[in-house]
């Protein structure tokens, strides 16, 4: 059964038996028109029929499956997953940054350093006076100054930083910070007060200092940390004094290697600072005895030093190398080490190789870095000349440890106090030889 009937085409009836060319090529065009209509149509409606039939039929076979309590598979369509990346904040960081800065800033401390010096005084004089007829010209006339001695009086010669460790006003620094006997030192505290303070103790090995606020007022100590478990590429914040003019200067950056051992110069003087921290955290000039920072606010590091050839490049004491002499200052009022008493360069493969030596490891007694021969090799009365060590013996053990590069004797020593007995194997001349040695003091 067809949707649609066509009914019959009939032609009409001509007398001519032959066709007219151009009404037949007509006619044809209009049948050709006529059949791609119904085709078309026929189509069309058949797909509408198709989509009907197919609604009635799942309509009826889901009331049917329903009825039957069959669930009917249904079509899943897949939904693109948009997946969102988790926004950490640029600010978290800034934000424990400026945390750890609010709580340190009371116990950071400026040091001022104040000294008598002569007092310069300035006459000027005419040069061409008695020439003027001369020299009558305003463009020929001036003054040189001259300088005469008018006795002292105290001035502000440097500057420093430092932090406090106790309630009652002990403040740790650098050694070279406050090493002028002759100076007079003042704290500069955040809140702009300033305090008379004494030094206690100088560190001898370390350069490290422990001085003390002239008063009664209570202080906060900054916490201390712990520099063992400290990570290359870990976040620090060094504060100080920089350039002796701007207080509590903030830097920030990462802890850029561990274990460092450099020779710091300053003042004309020069020494060897062994397993340092090294940082890209700017220290300036001034910030020498300020604190290295955590992002808790805990105290890593003490700043000391800074590259002047290399950009960014500043070295840090590990604050666990401090806190022995801050408990001894504490307990005894003072600083002591044990002491060996000798002058010493520690063997590398090019020392060995330089100098034809037998070993590329130890304590070359009498030398320095270079391999060059120190003017003293021993010192008078300490243990190692009460031992019998003399200029070139080779330390190569101390109480059972090599000494290497990475186990340095300075570092070795540290786990001794004074007045203990260790044993000393080392080389002269080739042979072998062990010793019983007392360790004297050092302070």
């Amino acid at each position: 059964m067809s949707i649609y009937s066509i009914p019959k085409f009939k032609f009409p009836k001509v007398k001519n038996v032959f066709w007219n060319k151009k009404k037949k090529k007509s006619s044809f065009q209009t049948n050709i028109l006529i059949i791609c209509s119904i085709v078309l149509a026929s189509f069309l409606f058949g797909a509408l029929g198709g989509v009907l039939s197919v609604g009635y039929f799942y309509s009826q076979t889901g009331e049917l499956l329903e009825k039957l309590n069959i669930e009917f598979p249904k079509k899943i369509v897949e939904k693109e997953t948009v997946i969102e990346k988790e926004y950490i904040p640029q600010t978290s960081q800034e934000e424990k940054v400026i945390e750890a800065v609010k709580k340190a800033f009371p116990s950071v401390v400026s040091i001022i350093i104040t000294k008598d010096m002569p007092v310069v005084e300035q006459f000027y004089y005419d040069p061409f006076e008695g020439f003027e007829e001369f020299f009558g010209d305003p463009f020929f006339r001036f003054e040189i100054p001259e300088n005469q001695d008018g006795g002292t009086e105290k001035r502000e010669i440097g500057g420093g930083s430092g932090f406090i460790i106790s309630e009652d006003g002990m403040v740790l620094t650098n050694r070279h910070v406050v090493s002028d006997k002759d100076a007079e030192y003042t704290v500069l505290t955040n809140e702009g007060k300033r305090f008379s303070a004494e030094v206690l103790a100088l560190d001898p090995v370390k350069d490290l200092a422990v001085i003390k606020i002239n008063t009664d007022e209570k202080f906060k100590p900054l916490p201390l940390g712990d520099s063992d478990i400290l990570q290359a590429g870990q976040t620090v914040i060094a504060i100080g004094n920089a350039l002796g003019e701007f207080q509590n200067t903030v830097s920030t950056g990462i802890v850029s290697g561990l274990g460092r051992n450099i020779i710091a110069s300053g003042g004309g003087e020069s020494e060897l600072l062994e397993n340092v921290i090294q940082t890209d955290a700017a220290i300036n000039q001034g910030n020498s005895g300020g604190p290295l920072l955590n992002l808790k606010g805990e105290v890593i590091g003490i700043n000391v030093a800074r590259s002047q050839l290399g950009e960014n490049i500043g070295f840090a004491i590990p604050i666990n190398e401090g806190k022995r002499g801050i408990e001894q200052v504490k307990a005894i009022g003072k600083i002591v080490y044990p002491f060996l008493g000798i002058y010493y360069t520690l063997i590398n493969s090019e020392l060995k190789e330089k100098y034809d030596l037998s070993v590329d490891y130890g304590a070359w007694v009498g030398r320095n870095p270079g391999g060059e021969a120190t003017e003293q090799a021993v010192f008078s009365d300490s243990a190692a000349q009460k031992a019998g060590i003399k200029r070139d013996d080779i330390i190569l053990e101390f109480n059972g440890e090599r000494i290497t590069q990475e186990n340095s004797l300075a570092k070795i020593i540290m786990e001794y106090n004074p007045g203990d007995e260790v044993q000393l194997k080392f080389l002269r001349e080739g042979k072998e030889k062990n010793v019983i040695v007392i360790l004297g003091e050092r302070s």
